[in-house]
């Protein structure tokens, strides 16, 4: 800032000088944090070492302690020693927690760790009197609780861990005390341990009978096999057991007890099954403005019912399920009829979920009306039901209902009728209005659904005439003029009012569309006489200025051609025509125009480079291949006809807005004349080459020439190895004026949806363009084949209705079917 010399508020200045004393602040207060730590780590230190030395005194008095236990030598006194031993033991861990918290902190101050190994020392010396005193105290006090108190507070698992741990532990204890020379306290551990060895036998009677799955049937069984009565109740104990000789029956015993075991194993699988789905409720929710729901269950709850259906089964096949044999049935049978419950269900809601906005239209109900009435039975169904699931959500009370499943059964039923009807109700539409061939069925029930009122049709003209974004309208709903995206409008040849189904004057509309642009370019070419290039240029839509253009390009050629003058067209025609355009395009100009300019520059930029290719090769005839070769527009018959070579095709019509043009090289001259002697043979093409490289837009733009335009290609074949392939497509469409329907093929693709799509294709003459053809299956690819070839064989018998997939539909020769792939593919 000073150097800058900025001028700083009072404020700003006074905030500088303060920030510049931070520095000087910051270093002192570390000054005196430093010092502050340096004391407190002093003054801790000193507390460690004063508790460290205390704690000498306190190893001291455990060792001490430790060495009395030598002493105790008198087993009448084990309760008192057995204290004495678990507060010492009490002791040592408190010691030994000392010590690592005695390290920890020498750690943090830097000092070398105090060796505390005494420890250490003490506690292995004292080990083997602990555990003797403990467990003899122990053993004392379970032996008389075991053999005296009631039979219910055994517990086999504890019983068995503890008497088998003093088995093991009394004899690594009795060894040691045998090796320090203590005989006394060896000989406790023996005498001991002997007691307990005498108690084994009992472990396996007490694990039989405490068997948690015992039932009265079972305890029936036992006395039944050994002819005693034995029924333990509250006050029986293991003591009146062995005097009953219960041990001497203990492989019934255990048989029995391995019977209830598996029992109870099934028992609890299944009262552990009712406990999971009694807290198990259905999702439901409000759908949309519907006024009633839908239903929504987690995956999780129906893998789980598929796990417990299985585990069922399974219980129904096991040697152990007599005692639970009705339960099981029981039970595996609501668990099947749930299942099926709820996949009805999901059946009838994906079905309802797809219909219901389809029927609540006014049209589609006038049209469909039994299909309507079946909609209407089953919507019923599903209200009643879904109110029903929202107040009693539980999944085995909602679900466990064969009234229910019916209902659901008869409901998918008539919806299985509701969907053959609305397809054959959308196929009749589709034979009416071929283009509806290439429209999804969702996009073309939004039309129909909205079809008594036309201006809700229009944002879906897209998608039936890819250049048409909008019509004109009147106030009585008459239709004047077609407008593209680009803003730029085509007046109707005559007017046209929307009258009847919507497929039939969208009918009406395709028919003006074209009829509008074959009027539109009868005008210009009459007018292009009259008229300075320059000025019609910017007086006619941009499809008609092109075809215009090309067809007086190419009667000027023709003529110069023929009259051995082609270099004096060249200098005095074509190349002033170009400057004018170039002197044109500087000036200020429309929007529309200078789209127009654009793409006429681009073909124009290509006829000059033909011309003087003529001239170059010396063409003497308008019959000389090099001529022929070239895409040729004629007015003849009142419409325009495009030629190259022996092809000649007459340009389609078909409005393309007002779009720009590729860059027409040599290659995509050779591709054009590729393509056009595929059609002349009534064949299609198929260019191939690396992704991107052209081929699909190069077909596209010939189609614009011949005129109509979507998106797919012919099988009269042939290869490029650069990106301009692709570019060629699309080039032919729009030479064409061709609708070209393009689609992107995966290998989930199958014949039914291509079957559809080829109908469209046949009836409304269009070109498709099938991108990445190889993607889809070979098992697929066949069928595929076969249906290409019913279309080509149509075409080339010359008949006006055809059988295609068992449907008679019309067929309009002029289709055409085109596939790209990529090098190295399949």
């Amino acid at each position: 800032m000073d150097d800058l010399q900025y001028a700083l508020t009072d404020g700003d200045f006074g905030q500088k000088w303060t920030l510049l004393t931070w520095p000087t602040k910051i270093e002192k207060l570390c000054e005196k944090i430093e010092k502050s730590l340096a004391v407190d780590n002093e003054r801790y230190q000193k507390e460690m070492e004063a508790e460290q030395a205390l704690f000498v005194n306190t190893l001291e008095s455990v060792d001490a302690t430790v060495t009395t236990f030598n002493n105790y030598t008198d087993m009448g006194q084990v309760e008192l020693v057995s204290y004495e031993a678990r507060e010492c033991a009490d002791k040592l861990r408190k010691a030994e927690a000392a010590t690592r918290l005695f390290n920890s902190r020498e750690a943090l101050f830097g000092v070398p760790p105090t060796d505390y190994s005494r420890l250490k020392r003490i506690q292995e010396a004292f080990e083997p009197f602990n555990y003797l005193w403990v467990a003899a105290d122990e053993w004392k006090k379970r032996y008389k609780g075991w053999m005296e108190d009631s039979w219910n507070n055994l517990v086999p698992d504890e019983v068995e861990k503890l008497v088998m741990g003093w088995w093991k532990g009394l004899f690594k204890y009795g060894r040691e005390f045998s090796k320090r020379d203590l005989m006394t306290q060896a000989t406790y551990c023996e005498d001991i341990r002997a007691q307990v060895g005498e108690f084994k036998p009992y472990v396996p009677l007490i694990a039989a009978l405490r068997q948690p799955g015992m039932r009265d049937r079972h305890w029936d069984e036992i006395s039944k096999q050994i002819n005693l009565d034995v029924h333990p109740t509250d006050a029986f104990s293991l003591q009146q057991g062995i005097q009953m000789g219960l041990l001497n029956h203990l492989p019934i015993l255990e048989e029995v007890a391995d019977l209830a075991s598996k029992e109870f194993g099934i028992e609890n699988q299944l009262t552990k099954m009712e406990s999971d789905w009694k807290s198990l409720d259905l999702q439901i929710l409000e759908y949309k403005v519907t006024g009633t729901y839908i239903m929504k269950i987690e995956e999780a709850t129906l893998q789980q019912l598929d796990d417990h259906i299985v585990l069922t089964q399974a219980m129904s096949f096991s040697p152990f399920k007599k005692p639970f044999e009705d339960k099981i049935a029981k039970w595996e049978q609501l668990l099947l009829l749930v299942s099926e419950v709820v996949e009805e269900w999901l059946m009838v809601q994906r079905q309802w979920m797809y219909l219901e906005p389809i029927f609540s239209s006014p049209d589609i109900q006038t049209q469909l009306p039994i299909e309507s009435k079946r909609f209407q039975t089953v919507n019923n169904i599903w209200r009643k039901a879904l109110a029903q699931a929202h107040t009693t959500p539980q999944i085995l009370t909602m679900c466990s209902s064969k009234k229910l499943l019916e209902q659901f059964r008869e409901s998918n039923r008539l919806l299985d009728l509701v969907q053959k009807g609305l397809a054959d109700y959308l196929e009749t539409k589709r034979l009416a209005f071929s283009r509806f061939f290439f429209l999804s069925n969702d996009e073309l029930l939004q039309i129909l659904s909205q079809a008594k009122n036309p201006l809700a049709v229009q944002p879906h003209l897209h998608k039936c005439f890819e250049a048409i974004d909008s019509l004109d309208f009147k106030k009585d709903l008459e239709i004047t003029a077609m407008n593209s995206a680009e803003g730029e409008k085509i007046p109707f040849s005559a007017s046209m009012s929307p009258i009847g189904n919507v497929e039939n004057w969208l009918s009406q509309v395709e028919q003006r569309m074209k009829e509008s642009v074959h009027h539109q370019i009868k005008l210009a070419v009459t007018a292009y006489r009259n008229t300075v290039r320059t000025q019609w240029v910017q007086e006619w839509p941009g499809q008609v200025v092109l075809a215009g253009s090309s067809v007086y390009w190419t009667m000027g050629v023709e003529g110069a051609i023929r009259q051995a003058n082609l270099q004096e067209f060249f200098d005095t025609v074509q190349v002033v025509q170009l400057e004018g355009l170039t002197d044109l395009v500087r000036a200020p100009l429309s929007k529309l125009a200078r789209l127009t300019l654009g793409a006429l520059i681009v073909i124009d930029v290509h006829a000059r480079d033909v011309v003087q290719a003529l001239i170059n090769e010396k063409v003497k005839a308008p019959t000389d291949f090099e001529w022929v070769s070239q895409l040729r527009y004629y007015w003849e018959n009142e419409g325009i006809w495009v030629k190259m070579v022996q092809a000649s095709i007459v340009y389609g019509y078909e409005y393309l807005g007002n779009t720009p043009r590729l860059v027409i090289t040599p290659l995509t001259d050779r591709c054009y004349m590729t393509l056009m002697g595929a059609l002349h043979l009534n064949l299609g093409g198929a260019p191939a080459g690396p992704a991107g490289t052209g081929k699909t837009e190069t077909t596209k733009d010939l189609a614009k020439v011949w005129c109509s335009n979507k998106t797919y290609q012919p099988f009269h074949s042939f290869r490029s190895p650069i990106r301009f392939i692709t570019l060629i497509h699309a080039c032919y469409i729009k030479a064409l004026a061709k609708q070209c329907v393009v689609f992107n093929c995966s290998d989930g693709l199958d014949y039914l949806a291509m079957g559809k799509f080829f109908k469209g294709l046949a009836s409304s003459g269009a070109w498709a363009c099938f991108d990445e053809f190889n993607r889809i299956d070979l098992e697929v690819l066949s069928v595929i084949a076969q249906q290409i070839l019913t279309i080509q064989l149509a075409i080339q018998q010359k008949v006006k209705r055809f059988i295609f997939e068992d449907t008679e539909i019309s067929l309009d020769p002029s289709c055409s079917v085109y596939i790209t792939m990529n090098p190295g593919c399949v």
